[in-house]
């Protein structure tokens, strides 16, 4: 009798054990170019591996959360975001019997075209670029076309919905996709009270009393219920939700970051600096797209400048664009400037 590979003998176990509601790796609509299957992965791990061995996921590791450039080892980046809303993705999957490979594909891509600067500089970019510029689209724009030297990583049609619907109001096509949409707003909102607090942006005194009633008055306090919640009520069901006491106050919670941090004037003293620079940027690369590399320039024919320069743009870390800043139009010393 032939032995069954490791990936067809997992394929099996999660058709038996997983949720009528889960998605099958075997029942994929499949890639966009065919591939032949690998012997030991499923093809969501298979995508999961591949994002996270791409160069733009490692940039997110320089990417500004909400604090530009914190002086402190213990603040959040674009990345360690990722890492904590694949944690509560996975764990709140693993509880509903749901697919765990499909939920941490779908969680490590979903930022992967944010800009430089956080929502500021997508903010930025959406103003210059014609059409606008959403880092959920862009993130699929990376996926699609833009790593792997302009090739794509050719994903799944799952992991590909989830990424560009992790949004608030969008619909993914899969139960795993809508775990990332709302695990990624329980991340958020809670490590960003974290940040805010470390900063003395915030004191935890100042969380309105009935969400610190409804949902912990501690960081994981406030993430364990919510993850309760959204499996107790989600358990056997075609929907993924939070009851509506829970869900009233996390809304709450959510208006009171806006109001208090993500539009706090300190801590948001820099962005007007930080939006500068990627105005000048854009226009800059948006003429002289002759300076972009190979493959921000494969579709410049197809796309236009104006794309090219925001995805290049997107792809930058927080230092680089500042550098690049820097080297074109901060001037330097006569002795510098030969060198």
């Amino acid at each position: 009798m032939e032995q069954e590979n490791p990936r067809t003998y997992y394929e099996r176990i999660q058709a038996e054990t997983l949720s009528p509601y889960a998605m099958l790796s075997q029942n994929s609509r499949g890639r966009e170019r065919p591939l032949e299957p690998c012997q030991i992965r499923t093809d969501f791990s298979r995508d999961r591996d591949r994002i996270l061995h791409c160069k733009s996921f490692r940039r997110l590791k320089h990417k500004t959360q909400v604090f530009f450039s914190p002086q402190g080892d213990h603040y959040r980046t674009r990345l360690t975001h990722t890492l904590e809303v694949s944690q509560i993705a996975r764990t709140i999957a693993r509880a509903l019997r749901l697919n765990e490979d499909l939920t941490e594909a779908i969680a490590l891509g979903h930022d992967l075209g944010h800009t430089p600067f956080g929502h500021s500089g997508e903010e930025m970019l959406d103003t210059l670029l014609p059409g606008g510029f959403e880092h959920n689209e862009q993130s699929l724009r990376v996926v699609e076309k833009l790593e792997y030297d302009g090739q794509g990583m050719n994903l799944t049609y799952e992991v590909r919905d989830g990424i560009v619907n992790h949004k608030k109001d969008a619909s993914p096509c899969t139960l795993e996709g809508r775990v990332v949409s709302i695990a990624d707003r329980i991340a958020y909102v809670n490590h960003d009270i974290d940040d805010a607090i470390r900063a003395g942006v915030l004191q935890e005194r100042d969380i309105p009393e009935a969400c610190t009633r409804a949902l912990g008055d501690t960081h994981g306090k406030r993430i364990n219920t919510m993850i309760l919640d959204v499996v107790e009520q989600s358990f056997s069901q075609p929907y993924i939700r939070m009851s509506e006491p829970i869900r009233e106050r996390f809304d709450e919670l959510r208006a009171f970051m806006f109001e208090n941090v993500y539009h706090n004037p300190i801590a948001k003293s820099q962005e007007q600096k930080a939006e500068r620079v990627i105005e000048e940027l854009f226009n800059y690369y948006r003429t002289h797209a002759e300076e972009l590399t190979g493959e921000y320039r494969k579709y410049l024919e197809i796309d236009g400048p104006e794309r090219a320069a925001a995805d290049y743009i997107a792809g930058m870390t927080d230092n680089f664009a500042v550098r690049d800043y820097e080297r074109l139009f901060v001037p330097k010393s006569w002795m510098d400037a030969g060198n």
